[in-house]
């Protein structure tokens, strides 16, 4: 018998001087068997980061041809892509061929690091890539705010991020390995 995923709501609040966008949004997410909590917590970060009102999770660990999230246009074409993990060569170059922006979340302390080593020569390619990397202690500490049922508050300022959740606040400073080329 096949795992059902796990669902979870956020009650989302985001506060983006950086970007000018604050809005609320009501967000349901399923939560692959396979899925820990901190990757759903950077999957909720990507969104956070890129928030807009036609950014959609996708069926994410379930399709292999799609991202974990993704904005389209009002005609159905691909604007933004978002992956979260460690992609191999081939999805990040499917990724490019599809979308003007691809973005990577990375996570996982030594194992991005090394992944990162091993991809950085590979990618200097594909001009509208950005990759970033979550350090794993601030991973952790998402992870950590994890419930069925969550209310957060989100501010982003100077490429810094704090999520709260009325409890316990995390500061979140990416660190961005690879921008985009214009």
């Amino acid at each position: 018998m096949a795992l059902n995923a796990t669902i979870f709501k956020i009650q989302l609040n985001i506060a983006d001087t950086d970007r000018g966008y604050y809005g609320d949004h009501n967000l349901t997410i399923a939560r692959h068997p396979s899925e820990t909590d901190e990757r759903m917590m950077v999957r909720v970060l990507a969104f956070i980061a890129h928030a807009h009102e036609r950014l959609l999770f996708t069926k994410g660990l379930s399709a292999e041809d799609e991202p974990d999230l993704w904005q389209k246009n009002l005609s159905e074409e691909i604007e933004l892509w978002i992956n979260v993990g460690l992609p191999d060569e081939k999805r990040i170059r499917k990724a490019c061929s599809r979308s003007p922006q691809v973005f990577i979340y990375l996570y996982g302390g030594r194992t991005a690091d090394m992944w990162w080593q091993q991809n950085a020569d590979k990618l200097a390619r594909f001009d509208h890539l950005s990759v970033i990397n979550l350090p794993k202690a601030t991973t952790d500490e998402l992870a950590s705010l994890v419930e069925r049922n969550m209310q957060l508050q989100c501010t982003v300022q100077d490429n810094q991020i704090w999520l709260n959740d009325g409890a316990r606040t995390v500061e979140i400073n990416p660190e961005i390995l690879r921008a985009a080329n214009p």
